[in-house]
């Protein structure tokens, strides 16, 4: 199965930030030779889940428990998938907003009804006493990357694969480095354009990176959206430097430099997302 067309935002994390029993469970999986490989795991995440959910979407049975796996200066890393949980929040999440008849024909109330307990037993008092706060290692964003994720890294920790059959385009940094970046960015935005989207999202996923332990390591994947880019567009992608040049134009209250630079991120980012429109 290809991969999806998606980019992934991951964090894994040392063994050490997980329980014990979690701690054991992962050192044997990587033993076993089970870890799935990044360029797999959104196919097989596709197949498990539709696998599990059954005709008719009416029940939400656990789901393997299944990561990728990182190592770092000896140290073993592991992004679990989390596949059961997030199934729950994207359905209770797809019923926002939408009149219940809709609501009701792409999520059934048995199935959302399901999806509520799970997701209110994920973060309950007693749950997070025995296995500590509750965090979902992996965001997912289809048909583009949002622009907050750019501000994560920088451009020297790029790494990029053109081989035929094998093409890749990843950021990979430590979430110190991460949490700094964020931080100075929303503190940019705060001063430059107050309470505006961009800000808000940004401050999201700052909250989000301080739901992790300190040693993790932080990854923004191309995924799916390396096969819609030829090996020129992606050899030239200078996404994070147009969101530094921008930061920093409004930082120096530079309104036009940092309009040019949204404005090239925007327009470029905006020409894939309509790809999904030519069918």
């Amino acid at each position: 199965m290809p991969s999806l067309f998606a980019a992934y935002l991951r964090v894994y994390e040392p063994l050490t930030a997980f329980d014990r029993d979690r701690q054991a469970y992962w050192q044997s999986y990587v033993e076993q030779g089970r870890a799935v490989a990044p360029a797999e795991g959104p196919g097989r995440q596709l197949t498990s889940v539709i696998e599990a959910l059954g005709a008719g979407w009416t029940r939400l049975p656990n789901l393997p428990d299944e990561a990728y796996v990182l190592e770092a200066d000896d140290t073993l890393l592991v992004c679990p998938w989390n596949l059961r949980i997030r199934v729950a929040e994207a359905a209770l999440n797809a019923r926002d907003g939408v009149p219940p008849v809709l609501a009701d024909a792409f999520v059934p109330p048995v199935l959302a009804g399901k999806a509520k307990a799970v997701v209110d037993d994920w973060r309950s008092g007693a749950r997070v006493l025995e296995h500590g706060v509750p965090r979902v290692h992996e965001q997912i964003a289809t048909w583009g990357v949002p622009l907050r994720w750019f501000v994560l890294f920088e451009p020297a920790e790029r790494h990029q694969v053109t081989e035929p059959g094998r093409r890749a385009l990843r950021y990979r940094t430590e979430i110190s480095k991460a949490r700094r970046r964020s931080s100075r960015a929303l503190a940019v935005l705060r001063k430059s354009v107050g309470a505006a989207p961009i800000t808000e999202a940004v401050e999201e996923a700052a909250r989000w990176l301080e739901e992790f332990h300190p040693r993790s390591v932080v990854e923004l994947d191309y995924g799916g959206l390396v096969s819609l880019l030829s090996d020129e567009t992606l050899a030239a992608d200078d996404s994070p430097e147009l969101v530094a040049a921008g930061l920093a134009g409004l930082s120096r209250g530079e309104a036009e430099e940092a309009s040019t630079a949204y404005d090239k991120l925007v327009a470029r980012w905006r020409a894939v997302q309509l790809l999904e429109r030519c069918n």
